[in-house]
């Protein structure tokens, strides 16, 4: 697996002073966890995801969530239910025919279910074929139901003889109502400790958070400027993204979506769609706040997403001045614009190698605009 593999040599070299490194699906969990990237929800009754994983009908996309809750009616869930262990079955024929170079190509796969019982009645319809999955979504998570997802989680992998992780979603009132919010967080802490090496990502649900007070953003606005999301967000940081604890958390969904990447309306200030300009901005402000990857909904996010992700070339050379002056107070930075103190700013540094393993490195005169338009 490679970010933005399907460049050709001459655009990679034109974008990139590091290429992004090749790293195998089943990599070690520090590394997978800041790989996820924008991760696609797409329905569960959807007959021919198998098929769009197989043709690699979305270019760039490095992972992907079957969704059993939210977006399927009742009425469907039998279909949906289906419809997984189906698809599942159709990729794991496939990665039987083509082998382990195939199933390296492929994206993460996770499933969102409804409740912890859902992932035992999946396994048993997929069979064999739930080997290939990453891991399950817990929508809902709280430390009402948080035992119950992991002991099944436990259970098949297990089962399985294969490590399945999980991917909690903050999303409940609990945490976001100011008052129990400290103590829900407390509770799962105590959680999310027993269980540490299972858990891949934290997930925020914005949608969730802003139903609850009847709340929905504009396109030409954040999830940080609905203020009671955004407190709750710095909370959710404040609690989980601390060194000593060492999760990944990633961004809300973002929700809109246009037809084409830049605008054709010559009046319009923005070189972007407007919609496509929301989720830059929103993603930019994500990424300042220290949150790795975004739930995303459509296919036109994947790209905008992944190469705002890309480390440019300055913060790549002062994240390697820090780390290679150990011995140094402070470091004057190469462009002659900042000074770098190596001990406050070397957690930072380490960040940043790791996302340039992963996304690569722009060149000098490169940027996501640049890695966009390709």
């Amino acid at each position: 697996m490679q970010y933005f593999s399907c460049l050709d040599k001459e655009k990679k070299n034109t974008l990139f002073f590091r290429e992004p490194e090749y790293f195998i699906r089943d990599c070690n969990k520090d590394l997978m966890s800041h790989a996820l990237g924008a991760a696609l929800y797409m329905p569960a009754t959807r007959e021919n995801i198998a098929e769009e994983i197989i043709s690699h009908k979305h270019k760039h996309l490095t992972s992907t969530i079957f969704c059993l809750e939210d977006s399927i009616h009742d009425s469907e869930l039998e279909k949906a239910e289906t419809m997984t262990a189906m698809n599942l079955n159709k990729l794991y024929q496939e990665i039987l025919e083509k082998g382990e170079d195939f199933y390296n190509k492929i994206p993460y796969i996770f499933i969102r279910v409804r409740n912890p019982g859902q992932i035992s009645r999946i396994a048993g319809m997929a069979g064999r074929s739930f080997s290939i999955l990453t891991g399950i979504v817990f929508p809902k998570f709280s430390y009402d139901n948080g035992l119950d997802y992991f002991m099944e989680l436990e259970k098949i992998s297990n089962f399985f003889k294969k490590r399945f992780y999980g991917m909690p979603i903050l999303e409940t009132k609990d945490i976001i109502y100011w008052e129990t919010r400290k103590n829900a967080l407390k509770n799962l802490n105590n959680i999310f400790a027993d269980y540490h090496d299972m858990i891949l990502n934290i997930r925020i649900g914005g949608t969730d958070f802003s139903s609850i007070f009847g709340l929905r953003r504009n396109f030409d606005v954040t999830i940080y400027d609905i203020h009671v999301i955004r407190d709750c967000i710095t909370d959710i940081i404040n609690n989980f993204c601390r060194p000593e604890k060492n999760y990944v958390v990633s961004g809300p969904v973002w929700e809109y979506f246009g037809q084409y990447p830049f605008t054709k309306n010559k009046n319009h200030s923005s070189l972007f769609d407007p919609y496509l300009t929301g989720l830059i901005n929103e993603t930019y402000i994500d990424k300042t706040n220290g949150l790795i990857g975004k739930t995303i909904i459509h296919p036109s996010h994947i790209l905008p997403v992944q190469s705002l992700y890309t480390v440019n070339y300055e913060e790549y050379a002062d994240a390697v001045s820090i780390l290679n002056n150990n011995e140094t107070g402070i470091v004057k930075s190469s462009f002659a614009n900042k000074m770098n103190e190596v001990k406050p700013h070397k957690n930072w540094a380490e960040k940043i190698l790791l996302r340039s393993k992963i996304y690569g490195v722009f060149n000098k005169d490169q940027s996501f605009i640049n890695l966009i338009q390709e």
